[in-house]
């Protein structure tokens, strides 16, 4: 029997009478747009990273374009971001009507390489918006210590790292403002399209609000360019549900992760370029992805399909080498890691739920797709 990617039933299975109550509560009270469950999951996402403001939003996209917005960046503006990552992030700037300027990434840890920012700042440079890409926060430390003093926003895209700790402090509690995703198969997600945005700066989350609300300031007197991106109640009923185990959903994939780690070690000895993930000192991954690196990839994920584990490649081609994106937005530094990086990862099955039984598939299946691919 195969293992699931990703096991969003057996989540559901777990959850399921106080989802479906809390559905069940929306459709009574056929609040389906801007019911109670919205101002509700926004406190509670607030408290939960220790932010001091909440918007739910309708997309990670539309976490990362208003913030983009309601800072004033768009047309002739710089963004400082990371080459190796899923396009939205690139994408979201360009919706701004700014310029995505890549750099480079630590290839231990895939996450921009702070080292790589400064030299990319121009004169038009308005934000730096790093990714917590598979699920640890990136070095928001230097980050900061660089936009301060260069006096720029920070914007960290945190679609795969929502609850992830960085010394103490939480993903979206970090910088001047945060944009998430609900996507289904992310760490916290819904049933359908979602996000959410993050900031300590009330009067940027004012901006950020009208922004969301189709830039109005009260009902039908309109203030400033908007968007539709409110999340629907439905979507908040069913995250307020998840919501309630997810501290528990953090630890459980911590735990496999762990386990995963310590299993796989010594196969760098087998395939010299094999490596698991390097969670930083000080740092608590939420594992949106259980990434590691293979030389051969190919031989690698067909030997392991043929044993029954899925893969997938997050991701196999670096933003700036997009085909409209190396039209529009050409990279202008060196992303050698960036490159490599997507040619040789691949990403493991992870979900809290995953059995004894489902982890032990899955490393047999590894080791066996490691020594494989050394003799394809």
């Amino acid at each position: 029997m195969s293992v699931p990617f990703i096991d969003l039933k057996s989540q559901y299975n777990a959850l399921k009478s106080n989802i479906d109550a809390r559905i069940q509560k929306v459709l009574d009270s056929g609040a389906y747009i801007n019911g109670p469950e919205v101002a509700e999951l926004e406190q509670k996402l607030a408290a939960h990273t220790g932010s001091k403001y909440c918007l739910a939003v309708a997309s990670g996209t539309d976490a990362l374009v208003i913030p983009l917005m309601a800072l004033g960046i768009g047309q002739g503006d710089e963004v400082i971001t990371t080459a190796f990552s899923f396009i939205a992030t690139a994408e979201t700037i360009v919706l701004a009507g700014a310029t995505p300027v890549y750099v480079d990434i630590d290839p231990k840890t895939f996450n921009i390489d702070p080292k790589k920012i400064e030299a990319a700042i121009t004169p038009k440079t308005k934000a730096i918006m790093p990714v917590s890409l598979y699920g640890q926060v990136a070095d928001m430390e230097e980050i900061n210590a660089i936009a301060k003093k260069h006096n720029l926003f920070v914007i960290e895209d945190t679609a795969q790292s929502y609850g992830a700790k960085y010394k103490d402090k939480k993903s979206g509690a970090l910088t001047t403002a945060a944009g998430t995703s609900f996507y289904p198969a992310k760490p916290l997600g819904c049933y359908g399209d979602g996000g959410a945005i993050f900031t300590n700066d009330e009067n940027l989350n004012k901006i950020m609000k009208e922004i969301r609300e189709h830039g109005s300031e009260k009902r039908y007197y309109h203030t400033r360019l908007g968007v539709n991106g409110r999340l629907d109640t439905i979507q908040c009923a069913i995250l307020l549900a998840k919501l309630e185990r997810y501290d528990w959903e953090v630890e459980a994939r911590n735990k496999i992760a762990t386990n995963f780690s310590t299993s796989f070690a010594g196969l760098e000895k087998v395939d010299p370029m094999f490596s698991t993930p390097l969670v930083k000192q000080g740092n608590q991954s939420v594992w949106a992805q259980y990434t590691v690196t293979v030389t051969n990839r190919d031989a690698f994920q067909k030997k392991c399909q043929e044993l029954g584990v899925p893969t997938t490649v997050h991701y196999p081609m670096t933003m700036p080498d997009q085909p409209w994106y190396a039209k529009n937005t050409p990279q202008r530094h060196d992303i050698t890691h960036a490159r490599w990086a997507a040619q040789h990862v691949i990403s493991l099955p992870m979900f809290p739920d995953m059995t004894a039984e489902q982890q032990a598939k899955v490393i047999a299946a590894v080791k066996t797709a490691v020594e494989f691919s050394v003799k394809a």
